[in-house]
């Protein structure tokens, strides 16, 4: 049979199939209830009869749905990237913390599913690139420091503020000494590694072991000494770390920090606190791999608070710090993955100095 003489026949069963339809509808009401529950309207019926739309179904081959389905948005942010990806830059030498200098051997791992946990310490290389991970000084010529600059510089305590240099003091051994008038009222002589550059710093100056002024956020006439720990990479989202003084950790932009204008040979020696000062020694001997331990979410820490160790729920990882929530009291902190207020810390580190020590006799 031809196809001409197939679609005569169809057309000639279906239309008085139609035709039905469509008096059915002539004799409903205009509009009312259907029994879908939604209300119906005579013109729409009788405007899907005229118009029909037919949709055919049919199922692609796997490899076409595979290309459709969208790609996995890869974890760039969350802490299990940040901790598993500190060995892709060495070609995947060794999984997980196998790759540490600490053998996991020696520290043992935490139950499945266990908030009480002995953390794995992880010295695996922090970031990729030299630019990553420099910690040498820049042989870049010194700014001149002179009469009339603005500059941060130390006032009391751990404390600096903004003032002005009103006069270069050259002593009888050739040191060389600044008079500050300060905008907050009051004047001090100070060294050089005592003021900072106002200015923003540059970032080809910038190295890990930097001296630094950070600029306090609840505070904006008050600035706060520390040493530059990371620079900004991938694991970190483009930041800088920042060691105050105090032992505390921030994550820092680069116009919130200055550069100090003549820091010591040894910067950690202007650190005045004895056991901040051994730690950060011994952090720019590992860098760029530094000691971190490995927490998550939900899981507790014994933190060090005024002499004494509390248990701390961890509530947030941030790439090389965790905040703490303090169960005796309920205030929370920022810590850092390595600090020595973390219960298991310093006895690692002391582990680690006598191991340096008979290596070298």
């Amino acid at each position: 049979m031809k196809m001409e003489d197939q679609l005569e026949m169809m057309s000639q069963f279906q239309e008085p199939r139609a035709k039905r339809k469509m008096m059915a509808i002539e004799n409903m009401p205009e509009s009312g209830p259907s029994t879908s529950g939604f209300p119906y309207d005579r013109a729409h019926l009788k405007y899907g009869l005229s118009k029909r739309v037919e949709v055919s179904l049919f199922r692609l081959p796997e490899y076409k749905i595979s290309a459709l389905r969208p790609p996995t948005p890869p974890q760039f942010y969350s802490e299990d990237e940040s901790l598993s990806s500190s060995n892709s830059g060495l070609h995947d030498r060794q999984e997980d913390s196998s790759d540490s200098d600490y053998s996991s051997s020696k520290t043992p791992k935490a139950k499945a599913n266990s908030l009480e946990h002995t953390p794995i310490i992880d010295s695996s290389v922090f970031a990729y690139t030299p630019q990553e991970t420099l910690k040498t000084r820049p042989e870049l010529p010194e700014e001149e420091i002179k009469a009339d600059m603005v500059v941060l510089a130390k006032k009391k305590n751990l404390r600096w503020h903004r003032g002005q240099i009103v006069e270069v003091v050259i002593k009888e051994d050739g040191r060389l000494k600044y008079k500050v008038i300060f905008e907050e009222k009051g004047k001090s002589l100070v060294s050089g590694h005592h003021i900072a550059f106002e200015t923003m710093p540059k970032l080809e100056q910038l190295y890990v072991g930097a001296r630094v002024v950070v600029k306090c956020q609840d505070d904006t006439t008050l600035f706060r000494a520390g040493i530059l720990a990371e620079l900004p990479c991938r694991k970190n989202r483009l930041r800088f770390l920042v060691f105050l003084d105090n032992h505390k950790p921030i994550y820092v932009g680069l116009t919130l920090f200055h550069l100090v204008c003549r820091p010591l040979p040894e910067p950690v020696e202007d650190i005045q606190d004895e056991a901040h000062r051994s730690f950060m020694a011994q952090y720019l001997r590992d860098w760029p791999y530094p000691h971190l331990t490995q927490y998550k979410p939900g899981q507790t820490a014994s933190v060090e608070f005024n002499d004494e160790y509390h248990k701390c729920k961890v509530e947030l990882v941030d790439s090389s710090l965790i905040q703490v929530l303090f169960k005796f009291d309920q205030h929370k902190e920022w810590i850092h993955r390595g600090s020595i207020r973390l219960e298991h810390m310093p006895r690692f580190l002391e582990l680690r100095r006598r191991e340096a020590d008979a290596g070298e006799d």
